[in-house]
């Protein structure tokens, strides 16, 4: 059997010529000195030796060097007694993501939505219960009298109370401007003189970019205020674009950077430090990683544009709005894929007397818009009413089927009427 290691075996080693190994010759006897003695006399020698150099190494070191023994020793990192770790005190490290953040970071906000909610109680009774919600924005202008940030529609709609905070921590209550529930956008309104000089000069504008350039595997940073715990900072990559989900009317841009709940609303950048997304859905299941999507910006950017241009509303009392007089039905985008028709809300009865009645609305036609807003649904249009007092007129954007099957769109001004119900 081989062996990879070599033995030493005495009785292979010869030491004559005679066959066998041996001389014939008598062995002389020799005087042999004690192993201990050898053992001190090599010490000493070596000790000598080492002393030699090491002394002649400390001269040549300080003719040449400047370094040597001097009498002078290096100053322990720790000491018994006293343990001390060895720490520099310069402990920054610049990336472009840290210098992206910090220029990025005053142009997000952080919003908080104060709503009542109809909720169920232990003895099958409905009562209304306060809930919160968290978001995020982005400070995209200013006019003679408002601060506008852009958000998501989800963020703001519902809401009693808007709150927005800004980078230094100071709050201050917001109003919808206007909203388009269909692409899930809204932009809300900040009044300048609730915002003070020094928040002023902390806050920025965001810089939009190009979304439709964007290329698969190009970095992409997400800012947002996630989970509720004030804004933060993630990065990833884009992922995919021009995706399409069955919640949105529209492609999204698809990225693995962690986009949470309280993110949405916030800003995707780019490696530039400009936004080309507005973060919006996350995909969350057990068996799903990293898939968030945002709203592509250049598609936005007209959409943001028009509400940004709306008039400042805030909400009527209860006993004030405006009435419309029509019962409907939701046409989601399943619905309106299915049976080749629009999305909005389906009238499906016109009260008598009302004012969408006076106005020749019937039953069969599909509410699409709202003074510009879009209408995707029942819940918004009532969300809509209630920045309208009665008496108000509204210009309602219609979609009537024809004899062909076909939509055909028209505007309607309906003037709003009271509630008797």
């Amino acid at each position: 059997m081989d062996n990879q290691y070599n033995y030493y075996n005495p009785e292979q080693e010869h030491a004559g010529g005679t066959p066998g190994g041996y001389d014939n010759k008598p062995e002389r006897v020799k005087k042999t000195t004690p192993k201990w003695v050898k053992l001190l006399c090599s010490a000493l020698v070596f000790g000598l030796v080492a002393s030699a150099v090491f002394q002649t190494g400390n001269v040549v070191g300080n003719k040449i060097f400047g370094t040597g023994s001097s009498g002078k020793t290096a100053k322990q990192a720790s000491t018994v007694g006293s343990t001390k770790l060895n720490t520099t005190t310069n402990s920054t490290v610049n990336s472009d993501i840290a210098d992206i953040a910090e220029k990025v970071m005053p142009s997000v906000v952080s919003i908080t939505n104060m709503s009542v909610q109809q909720v169920q109680n232990f003895f099958g009774g409905v009562q209304q219960q306060e809930s919160k919600s968290v978001g995020s924005g982005i400070i995209v202008g200013q006019n003679d009298d408002e601060l506008l940030i852009v958000t998501n529609n989800h963020v703001v709609e519902g809401s009693n109370t808007l709150t927005v905070s800004f980078i230094d921590e100071e709050s201050v209550e917001a109003n919808v401007k206007g909203t388009d529930a269909a692409k899930d956008l809204a932009v809300i309104a900040v009044p300048l003189d609730s915002v003070k000089s020094s928040t002023m000069d902390a806050i920025a504008v965001a810089t939009l970019g190009d979304s439709t350039k964007l290329k698969v595997g190009e970095p992409a940073i997400a800012i947002g205020n996630a989970l509720g715990y004030g804004q933060s900072v993630t990065t990833g990559i884009i992922s995919a674009t021009n995706r399409e989900l069955d919640t949105y009317d529209g492609e999204l841009i698809q990225t693995d950077a962690a986009i949470n709940p309280g993110n949405s609303g916030g800003a995707l950048l780019n490696a530039n430090g400009e936004v080309i997304g507005i973060n919006s859905i996350k995909v969350a299941t057990d068996t799903v990683e990293g898939m968030g999507y945002a709203i592509p910006i250049s598609d936005a950017g007209s959409i943001i544009q028009n509400l940004m241009n709306k008039e400042t509303r805030t909400k009527v009392a209860e006993g004030e709005q405006g009435y419309l007089g029509i019962q409907g039905v939701d046409v989601n985008s399943e619905i309106a894929q299915m049976y080749n028709m629009p999305t909005g809300v389906y009238i499906s009865e016109v009260i008598d007397g009302s004012g969408a009645k006076k106005a020749g609305l019937s039953k069969g036609s599909i509410i699409t818009e709202l003074d510009g807003t879009s209408v995707n649904s029942m819940d918004t249009l009532k969300e809509q009413l209630q920045y309208y007092k009665a008496g108000e007129k509204v210009t309602l954007t219609i979609q009537t089927p024809d004899k062909g099957g076909e939509y055909k769109e028209s505007s309607v001004e309906v003037t709003l009427g009271t509630n008797t119900q």
